[in-house]
């Protein structure tokens, strides 16, 4: 199959500064919609991923995420709410962005054509076999990614990857990957829109049944997040009173002694 870059195409609307602000809003809602039907479409390969990343996570691996600009930021903003969601340690899901940090808030474009920052990058976490890389690019170009999953692979590490263009080079090159065919985007070339919805979906899916998996959910609910805030105190306590079938205070007095939702609940055998 020819790789076509369907994430340069024109976009199936004209004149958008003609349109009025509804129409407009229509126009983008309907092309959203796509993107999530892209999603769905993705499901035996996403399934794929999540099985063997699975047992990377089960036996002490971890899992990177690695990307540029809105790509870069997504597998970033992920990895960021496994600790408060799961419980997990901050090294367990990473996520790694060219340009470091300040590309977080900043755009930094130039840095997605450095071919060797990107394996630099992983390295500093010392990336091995154990673990499972995953290049999010919408292109399937960008070279700080596509260079870093080659060497990943050539070092015996398991990868996948996110893109919108299928047949693209870091498809072609990574174990897993995952191909997204959006369509052409709403503001031609603008992937931060529906190439950057489908990647946010599919990234929810990988950490969150995956977690699931790891036994980090009981039920349908987040046993081992961190109580950081009141929202998530009173959360918990709730969560409490319906698995014991205690009140609120003894609930609450329960949370207070343990400090954790999944402590409480391994622990408890007070009437």
């Amino acid at each position: 199959m020819d790789f076509k870059r369907i994430t340069e195409k024109d976009s199936n609307y004209n004149n958008l500064e003609v349109k009025s602000i509804l129409e407009l809003l229509e126009n983008i809602h309907v092309e959203d919609l796509i993107a999530v039907k892209a999603v769905s479409n993705s499901l035996p390969q996403i399934k794929n991923l999540i099985s063997k990343l699975e047992n990377k996570l089960k036996n002490n691996g971890r899992l990177f995420y690695i990307g540029a600009g809105t790509s870069g930021r997504l597998g970033v903003l992920d990895a960021s709410e496994c600790p408060p969601t799961f419980g997990t340690d901050p090294e367990k899901v990473v996520g790694v962005i060219a340009g470091g940090n300040k590309a977080l808030s900043k755009s930094i474009e130039n840095a997605e054509d450095d071919g060797d920052r990107g394996w630099e990058d992983l390295n500093k976490y010392n990336v091995g076999s154990k673990d499972f890389v995953i290049g999010i690019t919408a292109s399937g170009t960008t070279t700080y990614v596509v260079e870093a999953i080659k060497k990943c692979v050539e070092n015996n590490i398991l990868t996948g990857c996110i893109t919108s263009n299928p047949n693209s080079p870091v498809a072609n090159h990574c174990d897993f990957p995952i191909e997204i065919n959006v369509g052409p985007e709403f503001l031609t070339g603008s992937s931060r829109m529906k190439s950057g919805t489908a990647q946010k979906l599919i990234l929810n899916m990988i950490t969150t049944v995956s977690m699931i998996r790891l036994g980090r959910v009981k039920g349908n609910k987040m046993i081992d997040m961190q109580l950081t805030n009141k929202k998530l105190n009173e959360r918990a306590v709730k969560i409490l009173m319906g698995e014991l079938g205690v009140d609120k205070k003894k609930a609450s007095d329960l949370l207070s002694k343990h400090k954790s939702v999944r402590t409480v609940l391994n622990n408890f055998n007070e009437k």
